[in-house]
């Protein structure tokens, strides 16, 4: 039904452009599949509210399912079926949500590699390289800067496609592009 792996990862640092080249890969290759948006952002400002309002309008006239869950993605993956595709964007701020909920950060990560694995349909996972900057100064920061790094590390050993996007264009780091990607 998509011409996607059963996973990609799509990563790089901020504003590089890697949610519109995920979403742009599931509207070229899947365009028969049911396209379902997981959305981990959460608004705690008008500035994202509003950033958040602006991406749900461009989605629906893209034909997605927009589901907000800033913290149990795995019964959402669970139920999803090979007829669907599904972008979750993104495990970065999806970990940030975990760790403001003192949740286990190894726990939760190893749960959602797990569902991922589990997952019928095909996913496209966006996350963020965190770990090309500085160290940072608070240790909260670098306890997330190391759990998001060996989050990266599980998810993009168990995908089939993963992509870094810096300004915008693709670099394929493991497997191949599907025809119309490149």
């Amino acid at each position: 039904m998509t011409g996607l792996p059963s996973m990609t990862m799509v990563l790089g640092g901020a504003a590089s452009g890697k949610s519109t080249f995920a979403e742009q890969a599931i509207l070229r290759t899947a365009k028969e599949a049911q396209k379902t948006y997981i959305a981990t952002a959460q608004a705690f400002d008008s500035e994202m509210r509003d950033k958040i309002d602006l991406h749900q309008k461009s989605r629906a006239a893209d034909g997605w399912i927009t589901i907000e869950e800033p913290l149990a993605l795995g019964p959402i993956l669970q139920q999803a079926t090979v007829d669907h595709v599904i972008l979750l964007d993104c495990a970065t701020l999806w970990l940030t949500n975990q760790l403001l909920a003192e949740a286990d950060l190894t726990e939760a990560s190893d749960d959602l590699v797990f569902a991922l694995a589990r997952c019928a349909a095909s996913v496209v996972v966006v996350t963020n390289e965190v770990g090309q900057g500085i160290v940072p100064e608070h240790a909260m920061s670098r306890r997330f800067r190391e759990a998001q790094g060996k989050l990266n590390q599980q998810m993009a050993r168990d995908a089939d496609l993963v992509v870094q996007v810096i300004a915008g264009l693709p670099l394929v780091l493991k497997g191949q592009l599907p025809e119309g990607l490149s």
